[in-house]
């Protein structure tokens, strides 16, 4: 029939559909070689220069364009290979050398492996005895992170989350945790009003994190930064006496590494020491920064990083891990589990034959908690630690070459001076029509949206992707982010005349 994955049942008609047998294993393999013929032919796409990095389409269009509907009949083979080529035809293609829009691009081939085995074995990571090598894994994965980050002999707890945001969600559950152990079962009646401390350009999931931990967005006070995006900590120190002056609690500082908008690494070790003076836990988002520490040229940008208490560190981002591998490293070994831990016995059977410490569920938040270790473990594998660490140094020179490029540049502004600190160009694109305006205001006007409306044509196009964003007072504004390893020097020229030759009539 051509029908790949069910069938009618012969015997019985209200056995409805049943799953087919082994005696099609030919049909199964048949089909699932067509499948990886479509992966590698979109793979080899996604590297060319030649191949649009978008082929897009406003959502409206590209809901009339396919049937997407999902129907009671099952699908034929034919039509479920359409399926997947009108996927890939319509995504967008991270991998490609010119896709510069997310934290997140690029792709490892031998990641991409990683993730297709971890599929196969289809397993949750909740319990040694469901994921043995898995856990383990994570076990010696997580260690030698905390190593590099200072711990003393890698000790130290940690796990593998759904992303950065709900790794920095975990650290503020545990400053409160560690600080009021009675809210886990007393809730927030139960403890005084707390607040946490973050910089104005860090990420938003601080705040998601309050909302959702029932402490507050009101409760997370924003310290401003310098002209280059760090946190000021006598602006800190400032602000945690007025919230104890008003009865309020600081139990949560943190700080981030590499924010997201212009790549600033606060100050870490003046923060640990105000930390310290008022006996708050110290948190560092490392998110988009913390892949650095692999970097002998660049980790002292992070100097100060083993005096946190817990540091978030994503290796989907600049090691170029596949989506997603996001880790949260604590340094109070058993925090995790006394926070967190509901002794589920239908999972955590205190009578096994095995070393329960290996069990590691019961510290998540999550109960099914997906298999993120092996593309990172077998990318270190491959690699080694120099691999990673020249894959970073290679991002930051290609950052470092923009700014050089542009920084003098007729027709570009930087939005502020000083030569980038991660792999973040943030800069204003002029096109001539409004370079030599008087009016400052209708300048500014103009320029906002300028921006918008390059990234508009970029798309239109497919040629190149590049965020863009205000930030405070100031206008609409090219973000530049390198990650990817595949770029180039010839990359970087590329975007900058594409930039000028999709802005000139502006």
């Amino acid at each position: 029939s051509g029908r790949l994955f069910v069938e009618r049942s012969p015997s019985a008609e209200s056995e409805g559909l049943r799953i087919i047998s082994h005696q099609n294993a030919p049909i199964l393999m048949a089909y699932t070689y067509e499948v990886v013929d479509i992966l590698m032919a979109y793979i080899v796409e996604s590297f060319d220069r030649e191949t649009k990095v978008i082929d897009f389409h406003y959502p409206n269009e590209l809901l009339q364009m396919n049937n997407w509907e999902l129907q009671d009949e099952p699908a034929t083979l034919d039509d479920i290979l359409i399926s997947c080529r009108a996927t890939l035809k319509y995504a967008i293609k991270t991998a490609h050398p010119r896709y510069f829009n997310q934290l997140s691009t690029g792709l490892d081939m031998v990641g991409l492996a990683a993730d297709w085995l971890t599929s196969t074995a289809n397993t949750n990571m909740f319990t040694y005895e469901v994921a043995p090598v898995f856990v383990l894994l994570e076990y010696v994965t997580l260690k030698k992170m905390r190593e590099i980050i200072g711990w003393p002999d890698g000790r130290g707890d940690g796990i593998f989350s759904p992303g950065g945001a709900i790794s920095n969600m975990y650290a503020m559950l545990l400053a409160r945790f560690k600080m009021f152990p009675e809210v886990k079962e007393k809730g927030m009646s139960s403890v005084p009003r707390l607040v946490a401390f973050t910089s104005e350009h860090s990420h938003f999931s601080i705040k998601k994190g309050a909302a959702a931990l029932g402490i507050g967005t009101e409760s997370v006070i924003c310290i401003k930064v310098d002209e280059s995006g760090k946190m000021i900590p006598a602006d800190l120190e400032r602000r945690i006496l007025e919230a104890k002056q008003k009865g309020f609690v600081p139990f949560f500082v943190s700080a981030t590494a590499g924010t997201t908008v212009y790549g600033a690494f606060d100050p870490l070790i003046a923060i640990s020491d105000v930390c310290k003076k008022y006996n708050v836990w110290m948190h560092v988002d490392g998110a988009w920064g913390g892949s650095l520490l692999m970097s002998r040229r660049h980790r002292w940008k992070l100097d100060g990083v083993d005096r946190a208490n817990s540091v978030t560190w994503n290796p989907h981002k600049m090691m170029s891990v596949p989506l997603q591998c996001s880790a949260l490293l604590v340094r109070e070994e058993g925090l995790m589990q006394n926070c967190n831990q509901m002794h589920a016995c239908y999972l955590f059977q205190q009578d096994k034959h095995y070393d329960l410490s290996y069990d590691t569920g019961d510290k998540a938040l999550q109960c099914g908690r997906h298999v993120d270790i092996f593309k990172l473990w077998l990318m270190w594998r491959a690699k080694g630690t120099i691999g990673f660490e020249a894959q970073i140094d290679k991002c930051l020179e290609l950052s470092e070459y923009l700014y050089n490029k542009i920084k003098d540049r007729e027709g570009y502004e930087m939005v502020f001076d000083g030569k980038p600190q991660h792999t973040n160009v943030c800069f204003w694109y002029l096109p001539p029509g409004i370079r030599y305006m008087e009016d400052k205001e209708e300048r500014k006007k103009h320029l906002h949206k300028v921006a918008p409306v390059i990234k508009a044509r970029m798309m239109e196009y497919g040629t190149t992707m590049v965020s863009y964003q205000p930030q405070g007072d100031k206008v609409n504004f090219f973000r530049m982010v390198i990650s990817n390893p595949a770029a180039t020097f010839e990359d970087i020229d590329f975007l900058i005349e594409e930039i000028e030759r999709l802005g000139q009539d502006l």
